[in-house]
């Protein structure tokens, strides 16, 4: 497998930041990375414009940050619910998906994210979750989802419509 080096002109996940110049695999920058504009070969004369590139890139990184920061502060503090029907050993019939926590984080709180930036798999289980929410590359919130068994005691009680917004502190001494 042979690798060429790149100037990244975007932050690329879990590949570093506009500027940096990274060792790829050629198929990866070929056909993802150059098509799509977050990098560009690291030539010398791209190394001569790397230095403009990463401080752009670090001030449009911290405008973002400091936008985000209330955004995350919101999503910190959000706890949501959901009702599903489970079996005996508390196995969902079905799954909680990444669309439906987003979904309902609009729904509860106004603020769009892309279903691909929930870190976390299907929630198939019945129980409490800790769900980490990606907003940028430096600020990844992380909110509380429960998921409750469909007609139980604790649905009754805790969500008075289907999926509400509950401190933390409530639900814990429920």
């Amino acid at each position: 497998m042979t690798s060429m080096k790149v100037l990244l002109l975007k932050d690329v996940y879990k590949l570093g930041h506009a500027g940096d110049v990274k060792k790829v695999a050629d198929g990866y920058a070929r056909n993802y990375l150059i098509p799509r504009g977050l990098a560009a070969l690291a030539t010398a004369g791209a190394l001569v414009h790397a230095e403009k590139v990463r401080n752009a890139a670090t001030q449009l990184r911290d405008k973002m940050n400091t936008e985000m920061g209330a955004v995350a502060e919101k999503l910190g503090a959000l706890t949501l619910h959901f009702t599903a029907k489970a079996g005996e050993t508390g196995k969902l019939y079905g799954s909680i998906t990444t669309q439906m926590i987003t979904d309902a984080i609009k729904r509860e709180s106004g603020v769009e994210v892309d279903r691909r930036n929930i870190g976390h798999q299907p929630l198939r289980e019945l129980g409490t979750y800790k769900v980490q929410v990606r907003l940028t590359a430096d600020i990844t919130p992380s909110m509380k989802v429960i998921v409750h068994r469909e007609g139980s005691e604790v649905e009754a009680e805790e969500a008075k419509p289907a999926e509400t917004t509950v401190p933390a502190e409530a639900v814990t001494q429920a």
